[in-house]
């Protein structure tokens, strides 16, 4: 049983929300500090830059400190959604963005054999940030979140459905992905 004596680290997430409901700031940091890691890294993983993923995971903290969530919720599943739409947005503001702007010319004075790689590695992640778009976001978010090593159990409390269901939603998934990505190679 948890104490309100006890120190912010031992604390469980629901008990550092209740505290941060009651203004108390080294709850919020012990959460920060306690999922700003993974946050960072599926945002990593979808938008493709660190900078990037780093303002949007701050904007995801900044969402839980001025709305701390209701007693009850899973506020590592409710960050992992959070940071998801943001990062899906993000995708979507810059594919609208390449498309106003007029063609980009390549560089034909950049010939040497790392710039080229350089430049189909962009391709690639584009190719794949671009599938995972076009492909529904909780499907892009499970299949991130498993690539970063999250369990089933843990999948399942982000999206909160029952853990037995999980291997037949990365399944379909990665069906709706290989389609989207495929889909866009063609």
């Amino acid at each position: 049983m948890e104490r309100l004596t006890d120190t912010p680290m031992m604390l469980s997430d629901a008990l550092l929300l209740e505290r941060v409901r009651q203004g108390d700031e080294a709850s919020f940091e012990v959460l920060f500090h306690r999922h700003h890691h993974r946050v960072y890294q599926l945002l990593v993983r979808l938008v493709g830059q660190t900078q990037e993923a780093e303002e949007l995971a701050q904007e995801v903290f900044l969402r839980l400190y001025q709305r701390p969530l209701k007693r009850g919720d899973n506020v590592g599943g409710w960050l992992y959604r959070v940071a998801t739409n943001l990062g899906y947005n993000a995708l979507r503001a810059r594919r609208r963005r390449i498309r106003r702007e007029d063609t980009v010319t390549a560089d034909t004075s950049l010939s040497a054999p790392s710039a080229a790689a350089v430049a189909e590695r962009r391709a690639a992640v584009a190719e794949v940030q671009d599938a995972l778009a076009r492909i529904k976001p909780e499907q892009g978010q499970l299949l991130i979140l498993r690539q970063m090593g999250f369990s089933y159990q843990e999948l399942a409390a982000t999206l909160k459905v029952s853990p037995n269901s999980i291997g037949t939603m990365l399944a379909r998934a990665e069906r709706a992905f290989r389609n989207a990505y495929q889909g866009g190679r063609l």
